[in-house]
């Protein structure tokens, strides 16, 4: 028997139920499992909603999405969403932010009986998240106490705290400065090659994705689908410093020409 892809989409469509509005068409691409892969595209293109029906936060109305040959809605396959805005609670602390999902899958009956090994394996979990993304020394903080870089570290760990395969990211660095969203992005490259985990990326910033991706998928048009994948063969590890170079900007000229107007 053949193993399923890792994440595939064919014909996905979605239209919203309440305006009638076409927002998704013909959506058809497939991942591989470890990629790192961007989706940029204008504003309004569709992009956040199509990463929530890879999620399983959206159903489509047309085509089919499959996590390892599984409907990502109900697939036991672990999946971390970070969005743009950390959504941290302020009256939790950093650590107990990071625990959040383990709690709510332990309160969805996937984590067992609750006793203490379990508590100490949840503890372990939610010291190992944060070592990830460099914040050990943070945990009694609380949010209104991180800046913004490190509140968007804390969002980060609380997505890969129950060891996701799949990890989504919906523009995670957009309300950053440059100065600090250039320093997440190095940040995420670290955790990714330290920790090997499936990388779906939407950004509005072309070099941003440049930098970070295996392949960067375009999308254009309104219903939005997919009209280009870019595969971006530059060397890793990757710094800064390779956006000074010839291959960089012939890469970022070419998604940024595959972008229509």
């Amino acid at each position: 028997m053949s193993t399923p892809e890792f994440l595939s989409l064919h014909d996905v469509g979605l239209t919203f139920a309440d305006t009638g509005e076409e927002v998704l068409s013909g959506v058809t691409l497939s991942i591989r499992a470890g990629a790192f892969v961007a989706l940029v595209g204008r504003s309004g293109v569709g992009k956040s909603t199509l990463l929530r029906v890879i999620g399983g936060l959206l159903r489509p109305t047309a085509g089919v999405v499959r996590l390892l040959g599984g409907d990502p809605a109900v697939s036991p396959t672990p999946i971390g969403i970070v969005f743009q805005r950390d959504n941290l609670m302020p009256w939790r602390t950093v650590a107990e932010n990071v625990r959040l999902p383990l709690e709510m899958s332990r309160g969805a009956g996937e984590q067992g009986s609750g006793g203490a090994g379990e508590l100490m394996d949840g503890a372990a979990r939610v010291a190992e998240a944060l070592a990830m993304v460099g914040l050990s020394d943070q945990g009694d903080s609380y949010p209104a106490q991180l800046s913004g870089g490190m509140a968007q570290r804390v969002a980060i760990a609380r997505a890969l705290v129950h060891r996701p395969e799949l990890l989504l990211l919906d523009e995670p660095f957009g309300a950053l400065d440059a100065l600090t969203r250039e320093h997440m992005a190095q940040e995420l490259l670290g955790i990714w090659q330290a920790h090997p985990v499936t990388v779906l990326m939407v950004t509005h910033s072309i070099a941003e994705a440049v930098l970070l991706a295996d392949e960067v998928l375009v999308m254009n048009d309104r219903p939005g689908r997919i009209t280009e994948r870019i595969a971006i063969d530059l060397p890793r590890p990757r710094a800064l410093e390779i956006e000074a170079t010839v291959a960089y900007q012939e890469y970022v000229a070419r998604v940024r020409a595959a972008i229509r107007e």
